[in-house]
């Protein structure tokens, strides 16, 4: 027979949400003593039990050449990328279930200055929470009409558009009763595939902010509010689609987070 598992050894809401504040409180403390912000997230940031057990803990190594890299990576060019990709309503001939959305901005450096013709690649779950892979098991319904991924190139102003559909929440096992927030990934690839960053953008006034140890783990409240889109009327289709805005900085002070935190 399995021992019982004691009430104190479960791993609740109650416990990661403790975790959560004081590690924000202790980095709150540590910038008022001088520390200087953080904008990206410790690798191994306890709430986010996963990243304890897979997070590097030994130097990065240099590639001796890296354009030697390059000449075994995939390449792609402008006709291989089409409006239909942009568009995950009209893959599969048929409409997808859920609240359709035109999610749209630039991509940017440091300076302001659009950064041209990038790849951006985007993921998702459907509207039901669930994603179009086979580790995903939960009891959401799929959808046929809807696999969840999209691409497109960034214009001369920097600028990107997908039109898609709201995700859902769902459940995943970090703790009893996690749920993640609504979030798209973004991937972008910089000049060539090895140079991929990834990010997430979330929804605004979703009530899961505060209990999800993902969004938490970037402490600092001004960059964590950097990764939540705004409503944009303007963006809005009529009788079609409501409109986001996110737009994406690469580098400086204003940098949106990405996951391997450079």
């Amino acid at each position: 027979m399995p021992q019982e598992t004691r009430i104190q050894d479960v791993l609740t809401q109650e416990v990661i949400s403790g975790e959560i504040a004081a590690a924000q409180d202790a980095y709150i403390e540590s910038v008022a003593g001088g520390a200087p912000v953080r904008h990206h997230p410790p690798r191994d940031y306890p709430p986010y039990r996963s990243s304890l057990l897979r997070h590097p803990v030994q130097p990065l190594l240099a590639v001796g050449d890296p354009e030697a890299v390059e000449l075994a990576g995939p390449v792609f060019g402008v006709t291989d990328v089409t409006d239909l990709d942009r568009d995950l309503t009209r893959q599969h001939g048929v409409e997808p279930l859920g609240e359709r959305i035109t999610v749209s901005g630039r991509v940017l450096d440091r300076d302001g200055r659009p950064v041209r013709g990038q790849l951006v690649e985007i993921w998702q779950a459907n509207a039901a929470g669930r994603y179009a892979h086979q580790r995903d098991q939960h009891p959401a319904p799929l959808d046929p009409g809807f696999t969840g991924v999209g691409r497109c190139l960034t214009d001369d102003q920097g600028g990107y558009s997908f039109t898609t559909v709201k995700p859902g929440a769902y459940p995943w096992r970090n703790h009893v009763n996690a749920w993640r927030p609504a979030h798209i990934h973004f991937s972008l690839f910089g000049a060539a595939f090895v140079q991929r960053l990834i990010t997430q953008m979330y929804f605004p006034g979703d009530p899961l902010f505060a209990d999800d140890p993902i969004l938490q783990s970037v402490t600092d409240s001004a960059a964590r509010a950097r990764l939540v889109a705004a409503y944009d009327h303007e963006l809005s289709v009529p009788e079609w689609s409501l409109g986001y805005r996110w737009d994406i900085v690469l580098d400086g002070p204003a940098a949106t987070w990405t996951e391997e935190g450079r």
